[in-house]
């Protein structure tokens, strides 16, 4: 069996788990009255995540795994629990707005605005290069300039900061992003 197999297997799983999660909370925070932000967008956002994870498996399944990055995810994956457990019956894949409550400001929401795309582009750069493979190993670093090219990635990131959930790329790119 290839390394990377169960590695591969288990992040399919916990994305395949983190979407149930997701729309449970999405179903009882619109039953109170939540409304969506940037609604256009997120089928973008899945085939990227589904695209990232097909290369995965295409790419990195058969060859030995960097065993430093999988160390490196594990302990990232404290992070993305953090992030989940702060936010509870709030925490979804999509922007989620409940009209009236208030900014989380809690765990890692003390420091950052939305820690949760941190952990998710660190996740893609790691994961992009756990076979070692050439070819895919380049998607990570891409993903921030991604963002600049592709039209539907930049609404997404400019609907999510009236959502309030966002400010990530406005720190990276500067004060006058969007």
């Amino acid at each position: 069996m290839p390394d990377a197999l169960p590695v591969l297997g288990f992040v399919t799983l916990q994305r395949l788990v983190e979407l149930w999660w997701s729309a449970r909370n999405e179903q009882r925070l619109r039953a109170r009255g939540a409304q969506e932000a940037g609604a256009r967008h997120y089928p973008f956002i899945v085939a990227l995540h589904v695209l990232w994870l097909a290369g995965l498996w295409i790419w990195a399944w058969p060859r030995p795994a960097n065993w430093w990055l999988v160390a490196a995810y594990a302990v990232l994956q404290i992070a993305r629990v953090w992030v989940i457990a702060t936010l509870g019956e709030r925490w979804t894949t999509r922007i989620i707005v409940l009209p009236g409550a208030p900014l989380v400001r809690a765990g890692p929401y003390r420091f950052l605005k939305h820690p949760n795309y941190l952990v998710v582009a660190i996740e893609i750069a790691l994961l992009a290069q756990l076979d070692r493979a050439p070819d895919y190993e380049s998607g990570g670093r891409e993903f921030e300039s991604l963002r600049a090219r592709h039209p539907p990635l930049a609404a997404r990131s400019r609907d999510q900061i009236p959502a309030r959930a966002c400010v990530i790329f406005r720190f990276r790119f500067g004060a006058n992003y969007g």
